[in-house]
């Protein structure tokens, strides 16, 4: 077991709202909040003003769960919210560049913007959406000629032909077996992708983190499924178990999950399954726990492709002498889930 000392060296790394002025925590709750929430309503011995907060997590706080001094999201654009909102509100809409011209967006910074972050324009990922609730609805007994018309194809077989473009096979050669759908969840260390089946959750990574195509395409060929934008009623779980965490509400999850690999990885995976919460461990203790002690560096690349952040606990893995190093979602993030789970503020749900 390695101790927590290695902690809070890396504060210079956080990135977390630097700008942010004037937060206030309480020590009774230790929570920081907005200015203007009820819950800062602390004064006097019992309050503590902090100028970022960066300056709030240094000091042990945690951010609110009603105003969300993090701003889930935080490298998300202030446009992303309204526009995903009104793709939800309505997913069987098609979108124009004038849509988007009159919500008063930038055609072109929306289209930059989806490329970055998700590898397809705006409006693929629309076509995606409508073409993955089409599907969603034809699997669970929805007569096909009113659904394909009623999510804007012309017909059976411009519904057949798109979607055959996108996928290389015709829409009855994909069942539910072979989906997996995608979505955004909010979290307070930012917006994260989660990926579900039937069979369990397969895939959460940080929105913006940079293995994430990578981790799709690997995820793919090792799984031969089919990505496609949507719901999926394991989502509302992996939303109500991590939310529950964050709020320290929760220490084990209870959320299926699916995690293929070589069997080198996944025998490191289980182990990092193991780790108590609270707890960590060096990468020459799992090595040895998996009967391996010499692939050290074996250990650490495996922990590196885990495709399911925080559930299995890759952030709990540190040096041999305590540094936090090597995690895919930014070390500051590392460091705030470590200190998270040594919080004794514990409330049983």
């Amino acid at each position: 077991m390695v101790s927590a000392g290695g902690i809070g060296h890396c504060a210079r790394n956080m990135k977390l709202n630097q700008d942010q002025t004037h937060l206030f925590a309480s020590t009774l709750s230790g929570v920081f909040c907005r200015p203007d929430c009820a819950a800062s309503a602390v004064s006097g011995s019992q309050s503590r003003e902090f100028q970022t907060a960066l300056e709030a997590l240094s000091a042990g706080f945690r951010p609110c769960s009603e105003c969300k001094p993090l701003q889930s999201g935080a490298q998300d654009p202030s446009w992303l919210e309204a526009l995903m909102g009104a793709v939800e509100a309505d997913p069987a809409r098609r979108w124009f560049d004038s849509d988007l011209e009159a919500m008063e967006m930038e055609a072109a910074a929306v289209r930059r913007w989806f490329i970055a972050n998700h590898g397809m324009t705006f409006h693929a990922y629309t076509r995606l959406r409508r073409m993955g609730l089409a599907l969603q609805q034809i699997q669970h007994g929805a007569a096909v000629r009113q659904t394909v018309l009623a999510h804007g194809y012309e017909s059976e077989a411009s519904f057949r032909e798109a979607f055959s473009q996108v996928f290389g096979s015709p829409p009855s050669a994909v069942d539910r077996e072979s989906c997996i759908w995608i979505n955004r969840i909010a979290t307070p260390l930012g917006s994260m992708i989660m990926g579900v089946s039937d069979q369990g959750l397969c895939l959460l990574e940080f929105a913006e983190r940079r293995m994430l195509d990578t981790q799709l395409k690997r995820l793919r060929r090792r799984m031969g499924r089919v990505f496609l934008p949507g719901d999926h009623p394991l989502m509302q779980q992996v939303k109500t178990e991590l939310d529950d965490y964050f709020n320290n509400k929760l220490r084990q999850f209870t959320l299926p999950t699916e995690a293929p690999g070589t069997e080198f990885q996944e025998s490191v995976w289980q182990a990092l399954l193991r780790i108590p919460y609270g707890e960590m461990r060096s990468y020459a203790a799992i090595a040895e726990e998996i009967g391996q002690p010499a692939a050290v560096r074996a250990v650490g690349r495996a922990n590196g492709d885990n495709r399911i952040a925080i559930i299995i606990p890759c952030h709990r893995v540190v040096s041999s002498d305590g540094e936090l190093t090597g995690y895919g979602g930014g070390l500051w993030r590392k460091e705030y889930l470590l200190s998270l789970e040594q919080s004794q503020d514990f409330h049983l749900a």
